[in-house]
């Protein structure tokens, strides 16, 4: 009986070790065989949430609240995408207009600040419900300063100290790659 019992626990601890070894989704951290950092896609849209909701005025002829960002990472493009949600009202409108935004950013280290951040945000689409495409067209514009003002320069993940070093060598973040569901940080 107690032969089976052992040999049931060393079953159990050897599927358990087994299991540790396989595969996980992206999580944020280090990986020392690779020299890569992981930040998750959870872990950048949770920072991303943060900015939002946001008012922004435009010379008294534009209210536009922008909210509900989501963020896409597609593996081979070097930019995130964050789609969000717009609200336009205007003194000239009778009617508020509602709308999707989608913008792209590239991601640069920002050495200063030891973070992760959100550069040359780009309008890549809008569309208003209820609004022909060449209506919603002459809106880009709208488009492409509340990215410039929503996004530009935001911090999607900032390094702790330890994030950074294992035992006394210290690692400098360089190229940053976007995968699946992750972003990838090589550490030289």
């Amino acid at each position: 009986m107690a032969y089976s019992h052992r040999r049931a626990l060393l079953q159990s601890l050897t599927g358990a070790a087994l299991a540790a070894l396989l595969p996980l989704p992206a999580q944020a951290g280090y990986n020392i065989f690779t020299g890569e950092y992981t930040v998750a896609q959870a872990e950048l849209q949770a920072r991303i949430d943060t900015r939002f909701p946001l008012r922004l005025s435009y010379a008294q002829l534009f209210q536009v609240d922008v909210s509900h960002p989501r963020l896409a990472l597609s593996a081979g493009t070097a930019r995130a995408a964050i789609t969000v949600d717009l609200l336009v009202r205007s003194p000239l409108a009778s009617k508020a207009l509602t709308g999707v935004l989608t913008i792209s950013s590239r991601l640069r280290f920002d050495a200063p600040t030891s973070s992760i951040r959100l550069v040359s945000p780009q309008a890549d689409r809008i569309d208003f419900a209820g609004l022909a495409p060449q209506d919603a067209q002459q809106l880009q514009a709208i488009g492409q300063v509340v990215a410039q003002e929503a996004l530009q320069d935001l911090p999607v993940h900032t390094f702790k100290p330890e994030e950074l070093s294992v035992g006394s060598r210290v690692f400098v973040p360089g190229e940053i790659t976007v995968v699946d569901g992750a972003i990838v940080v090589k550490l030289d």
